[in-house]
């Protein structure tokens, strides 16, 4: 039975191999990546065989209980990820919870999380090959701790099945994740200058945490290299002890699971309520707007947008900090509208199959076209002003308000009406409805890549007054470009925005099956 499992596991594997073309070339990139980013992690790990003792043994121990935090910490922020060997899925079947606890243990190393963590693991094999005692112990110490990391993370996503089953679960984890995300520049520069300021102290740390569970096996090598085989023999103990309990946990936790298995349902809500469609215009572009905010304020791979846009001043700030001022703040108003407007151009591709809803019910395209423009607009708007004047609190460069309104806005208005016209000729690969905002679908990668970059220019060429006027009063040092552009931004943005509007709408009445086609693929 166990190695049925691992047939099986390796065969979920190997099917997602067996895609279009552009899903095998965005599959390949993306292990290429990874086995280059194994490839300089293993490197450096033998690299550390010429180190001071001390050095690779706190490296070493720190690295791995960072990596089995980490194993503990992912399933509950990433609770849409992987569940291909999902323990509820063997709710009906009389397998013995022994041979099954076994088989999805192993199982867990098929693939590139667990075959990347059982590969840098065996890396700090070289890193104590400096005789064959202590290249022992670090291999046994890597097999315990790659052990450890798989079956906490097991312990983990069953303990929290009934958590993951929960939509409302899934949505919080699934945003909360973007947070330390967009914010790691600032968390690694903080992490180094830490490091830095308290060098003398991570010896001692790794010291402590190698006589935890979570740095224990990490440390054997080490403490062989410094002719310790009783430390070495106590903490072999101590890890596997910790692989035994988290065993034991995780049997009773599957046991119950396969008894109970998790309830997805939700409550029964009364009707009578129409939120939004009872407060915009029962038209159908006020239909299709009122459709279109509920995904905005509920859907996490939309909520997600909205998340990141509130640490955009963090970001501009931190990085002025680093380059000597806050002039960089400036640009946060038109980087904002550019990434509010630009967000709907794959609005069709989050619809889904949900798109025929639009098709059935007969509404024009360039209905649908104003009504998911009007949406974006109602909260990008407001925001787009308030980072536009705001850095100037700080910077007090006053004389560039209009200047940077205007641009603003055109961008704002602009990128609105050219995300209607490619979300209406093309379908990009985004996460399905109910996945994890991170969990994108391996599919068109190369001809997703060629339709944003491909945007991307199209709305710099149609800023190029707005742009023009910036280097104007760059150049010049007066306002009068500033005030011309508060006119000619806003203006000439409402003019494309109603041309892409029509546009998209006129494409969309006409190709609105065979987009509907391309979209029922992924699902």
């Amino acid at each position: 039975m166990v190695a049925h499992l691992l047939r099986l596991k390796w065969r979920l594997l190997l099917n997602g191999f067996k895609r279009s073309p552009w899903q095998l070339v965005g599959i390949g990139l993306g292990l290429l990546y990874a086995l280059g980013m194994l490839t300089m992690l293993v490197g450096g790990l033998v690299a550390l065989r010429w180190a001071d003792p001390a050095i690779a043994h706190t490296v070493v121990v720190l690295g791995g209980a960072a990596t089995i935090i980490g194993w503990g910490v992912i399933p509950l922020v990433a609770s849409a990820g992987d569940m291909t060997l999902d323990p509820a899925r063997f709710t009906t079947f009389a397998i013995p919870p022994r041979q099954l606890l076994a088989g999805l243990a192993l199982a867990g190393f098929i693939g590139i999380p667990g075959l990347a963590t059982l590969l840098a693991a065996l890396g700090t094999v070289g890193t104590w090959w400096r005789s064959v005692p202590t290249a022992t112990g670090a291999l046994v110490g890597a097999v315990l701790g790659a052990m450890t990391c798989v079956v906490l993370s097991k312990v983990v996503t069953t303990a929290t099945a009934g958590l993951a089953s929960s939509r409302r679960f899934k949505d919080v984890s699934s945003i909360v994740v973007f947070v330390p995300l967009v914010l790691l520049g600032p968390i690694m520069v903080g992490i180094v200058d830490g490091i830095r300021g308290s060098a003398d102290y991570l010896p001692v740390l790794a010291r402590t945490v190698s006589w935890t569970p979570l740095g224990a096996a990490w440390s054997l090598g080490g403490e062989l290299d410094a002719g310790n085989p009783g430390a070495a023999g106590l903490k072999a103990l101590i890890a596997v002890a910790t692989i035994g309990v988290l065993l034991w946990c995780w049997h009773v936790l599957l046991q119950r699971a396969l008894v109970t298995p998790a309830y997805s349902g939700g409550p029964t809500r009364k009707g009578g309520k129409l939120g939004l469609f009872g407060v915009l215009p029962g038209t159908p572009a006020g239909a299709v707007a009122a459709r279109a905010l509920i995904y905005w304020l509920k859907d996490p791979r939309y909520a997600g947008s909205l998340v990141i846009i509130p640490l955009m001043p963090v970001i501009l700030f931190f990085a002025g900090n680093q380059n000597g001022g806050q002039g960089l703040l400036m640009i946060l108003g038109p980087l904002t509208a550019f990434m509010m407007a630009w967000s709907i151009s794959a609005d069709v591709s989050y619809d889904n199959t949900a798109f025929a809803l639009h098709l059935a019910s007969g509404v024009r395209g360039v209905d649908d076209r104003l009504g998911r423009a009007m949406a974006c607009l109602a909260i990008s708007l407001p925001v787009v002003l308030v980072f536009t004047a705001g850095p100037l609190f700080i910077t007090g460069d006053w004389a560039w308000l209009p200047n940077l309104l205007g641009l603003s806005l055109g961008t704002l208005f602009t990128g609105l009406g050219l995300s209607s016209v490619i979300s209406a000729r093309y379908n990009i690969a985004v996460p399905l409805p109910g996945d994890s905002p991170f969990k994108k679908p391996p599919g068109n990668v190369a001809q997703t890549l060629a339709v944003q970059a491909v945007g991307m220019g199209l709305l710099a060429l149609l800023l190029l007054p707005e742009l023009a006027l910036v280097v104007v009063q760059m150049v010049s040092g007066g306002p009068e470009a500033g005030w011309i552009n508060l006119a000619v931004g806003p203006l000439l943005g409402v003019v494309l925005l109603v041309v892409g509007v029509r546009l998209g709408g006129k494409w969309l009445d006409a190709r609105g099956p065979e987009l509907f086609a391309q979209l029922s693929v992924n699902k």
